[in-house]
């Protein structure tokens, strides 16, 4: 079965991996029911072979307070409470006013589709605190509600949970592309969250503790996407150091303008230069692994 869908669809591994998942899970149920009396016939079904996963994306701290300047309401409180808390969807949407105290938001229930149901595991259940630039956010929204007191604190004309996408489409994206601003998914405030806590030095486990995560694995792996911006960065500071204080020596062929005094073709240059410069006349006598 997975094999077909492989061929039919474009889906890389890791969705794959979740269809097995959710499938297995149908037949675990089959079985309690009665329904199933064999074994699981998930149970020993291979992953096809699929592309890798996409890249994910972060939204930075710079990125999201220029959507909060731009958005309307409800759409910028909405777009806070993911970008503080680093809330799933689900969890935004099943968010309650008598789960939000001025201080804390607390994660109670998850809200799929029309459903509402627990959050994605037991662990995912918890107190968040609410930092000061979110609770004005909160406050006012609160106001314009007309001062719920319960029920849900993103809802629609008749009361149920907002439907975020449709405010996505309707409201967010517009607005974000007018002012050039990518749009990468509500999951892309969770994941900034943690770029930015991790860049505050906050320890792996505060993370995890915050975000929910169920192991601290899952929390550190979201920092993956960190490391070419980091090592860029800092190889950057290096190189900018090192052109105070570090003479260059860049191997040269021989050739008709080599003075005399050079060593086995290579000249020490005091002037430094930059590793661009460096790669440039490496590249021009066809040495292109530079070391």
């Amino acid at each position: 079965m997975l094999s077909s869908i492989a061929r039919q669809e474009d889906l890389c591994r890791s969705t794959l991996g979740h269809i097995k998942h959710f499938l297995s899970g149908v037949f675990r149920y089959a079985g309690r029911q009665g329904v199933l009396d064999s074994p699981n016939p998930m149970r020993e079904v291979e992953i096809p072979r699929a592309r890798p996963a996409g890249e994910t994306r972060a939204y930075t701290l710079e990125e999201e307070v220029r959507m909060l300047a731009i958005l309307p309401e409800p759409a910028a409180t909405i777009v806070a409470v993911a970008a503080f808390t680093g809330a799933r969807k689900g969890e935004i949407r099943g968010f309650l006013w008598q789960s939000y105290d001025g201080y804390t938001i607390e994660v109670k229930q998850s809200v799929w589709r029309n459903q509402v149901g627990e959050p994605k595991r037991e662990k995912s259940k918890g107190a968040i605190p609410v930092i000061a630039q979110l609770k004005p956010f909160l406050d006012r929204h609160r106001a314009s509600s007309g001062n719920p007191s319960e029920g849900f604190i993103f809802r629609n004309l008749w009361g149920n949970a907002l439907n975020l996408d449709a405010l996505v489409g309707e409201v967010i994206q517009p607005a974000l592309e007018a002012e050039k601003i990518p749009w990468y998914g509500w999951h892309a405030f969770r994941r900034g969250l943690a770029m930015n806590l991790h860049r505050l030095r906050v320890s792996d486990k505060v993370i995890q503790q915050i975000l929910r995560h169920a192991n601290v694995t899952t929390t550190i792996n979201i920092y993956v996407k960190m490391v070419t911006q980091d090592a860029e960065e800092a190889m950057k500071k290096l190189e900018t150091k090192c052109s105070l204080v570090v003479p260059q020596t860049v191997p040269q062929l021989p050739s008709e303008g080599t003075q005399l005094g050079t060593k086995n073709g290579v000249i020490t240059v005091q002037q430094a230069q930059p590793l661009e410069a460096v790669r440039e006349n490496l590249a021009e006598r066809g040495d292109s692994n530079p070391r």
